[in-house]
């Protein structure tokens, strides 16, 4: 008689939720949202089904927790970004610093688009509007949400005096639609084909639309 084996337990200290976000961020990073299925989600966890329950009432819920997990990521990328420009202030001046800032902000999201195509899928799905937008959960290591950092970088941009006051309100969504729009023809549209040095130049002249434009 062959012995059944147990299901292996892959979490510490008694935190499924944490493992079980974990192994569906592990999926989301595969396959994007449509890989995030629960019971393969378990069976990575080392855990029954069931066991999922009492954490997730459905893979709705899970993904959505899964989703902020991947905008926490996405978050360090832009905060990454941004560090590497930390140093320019005193050259760029007060200004440029504030223009450079913003500029890392889309450089970051559009080189986690590139480099991590399954986990930016999978930030913003299952989302209807931006009350979620401050969640904890999607904080980067300094405590801030992608659209955080993105209205943090507009907010810098006012006070530096390079954004007129008046054309403050509402810059977010276009400075957010423009980069999000390239990214996803980057990964899953026409501009698939383009090499290296194509989409850097690509890139750089968006976001240098979307600081002129905003």
């Amino acid at each position: 008689m062959t012995e059944q084996s147990s299901p292996r337990t892959t979490y510490r200290h008694g935190d499924l939720r944490r493992a079980l976000i974990d192994a569906g961020t592990d999926l989301a990073r595969e396959g994007g949202p449509d890989a995030v299925v629960l019971r393969e989600v378990t069976r990575r966890a080392g855990v029954t089904p069931n066991a999922a329950y009492r954490h997730f009432t459905d893979k709705g819920a899970l993904l959505w927790a899964v989703s902020f997990a991947a905008q926490s990521r996405l978050a360090a990328a832009m905060e990454d970004e941004q560090s590497a420009i930390d140093d320019d202030g005193a050259r760029l001046g007060r200004a440029g610093f504030a223009r450079a800032k913003l500029r890392a902000v889309g450089a970051g999201y559009l080189g986690f688009a590139q480099a991590e195509p399954g986990l930016f899928r999978t930030a913003f799905a299952n989302h209807i509007d931006l009350r979620d937008a401050a969640i904890e959960d999607s904080a980067g290591p300094h405590g801030r949400t992608p659209f955080q950092l993105l209205s943090d970088a507009l907010d810098a941009l006012v006070d530096a005096g390079a954004l007129p006051v008046d054309r403050r309100p509402g810059a977010e969504f276009v400075a957010w639609s423009a980069v999000h729009g390239l990214a996803m023809l980057v990964i899953d549209g026409p501009l698939r084909g383009l090499d290296a040095d194509q989409r850097l130049s690509v890139a750089g002249r968006l976001l240098e639309m979307v600081e002129k434009g905003i």
